[in-house]
């Protein structure tokens, strides 16, 4: 599954709310469920959840140079992680780091154990992130722009690498991105987000090539095509404005301000999911077929 939508939609909000890593306060969820094999999440306590991270839900984070401690060397923060949750002595951890680092494709895995994260390329330390969160063989892998900063010979190989490692394990997938060609490569199914809210989901090929929502025709008009007629220095289409913040939400559809459809009935009233024959849902007043 992909959550797609621009910059400050909520998509990496809502992916640290499932593992419950936002700081309480200032964050505080208010209402609903985050259901996991069968289990609401919102209902454990903190060595519950301790439990589930990292070993049943992992998490490769934005930014891997960041997310690395810079202090410690490869080897000891994936031994972290294999210590905490799988009863194995040292010896059979570093076995098992080192055999994790060559599952993603690092070259000479023993000696990427001893260096630390400044001596490693921006792809090589993404991988290490992805060998973390697979230490555990979790359930669920939530991959937040597993491919940001990287250059795009090395975003091609990081999502061959995640899509492999998927249909080996059998592990389900939550891919977080704005970029729509990712999309079309790796995702089954695609959520659209927007102010926080999903807008319209449905199966990859169906919602890119045919989208219910204005605010997902607006995305996949503003991508740039192959072989396009554009006339050269002719502008992309683009969405006018910004998306608001949560304390600037407008009444009714938040996207309203934004969409060249809105009516007075847009202004004032919140529209609900509607779902479609076709196993997909969407949020707006208007039909399909009227935008």
């Amino acid at each position: 599954m992909a959550l797609v939508g621009e910059s400050g939609c909520g998509k990496t909000v809502s992916a640290l709310s499932i593992l419950r890593l936002l700081p309480e306060p200032p964050a505080k969820i208010t209402s609903g469920e985050i259901i996991f094999a069968g289990r609401d999440l919102l209902s454990l306590n903190a060595k519950q959840m301790r439990e589930i991270r990292g070993k049943k839900i992992a998490m490769i984070f934005q930014d891997p140079m960041t997310s690395l401690n810079p202090v410690l060397t490869v080897g000891e923060q994936l031994i972290e992680t294999l210590l905490r949750h799988k009863s194995l002595n040292k010896k059979e951890v570093l076995k098992i780091s080192a055999q994790l680092l060559g599952k993603v494709e690092l070259p000479s895995p023993e000696d990427k154990l001893k260096q630390y994260p400044h001596q490693l390329s921006g792809g090589m330390r993404q991988r290490v992130m992805i060998a973390m969160a697979l230490a555990c063989e979790p359930k669920i892998l939530i991959a937040d722009e597993p491919t940001t900063a990287l250059d795009v010979l090395i975003q091609a190989q990081i999502l061959e690498l995640l899509e492999n490692l998927k249909k080996e394990t059998g592990m389900s997938m939550l891919l977080i991105t704005h970029d729509l060609g990712v999309v079309t490569e790796i995702a089954e199914r695609v959520m659209v987000m927007y102010a926080g809210e999903g807008v319209e989901t449905g199966a990859t090929k169906d919602l890119l090539d045919s989208p219910h929502h204005p605010y997902t025709k607006g995305l996949i008009s503003s991508r740039p095509h192959l072989g396009s007629t554009r006339e050269k220095g002719q502008r992309l289409t683009e969405i006018s404005g910004s998306v608001p913040t949560p304390h600037q939400r407008p009444t009714g559809c938040a996207f309203h301000p934004r969409c060249d459809w809105s009516t007075e009935q847009c202004k004032t009233k919140k529209p609900l999911l509607q779902n479609t024959n076709q196993n997909r849902q969407f949020s707006c007043h208007l039909q399909p077929e009227s935008i």
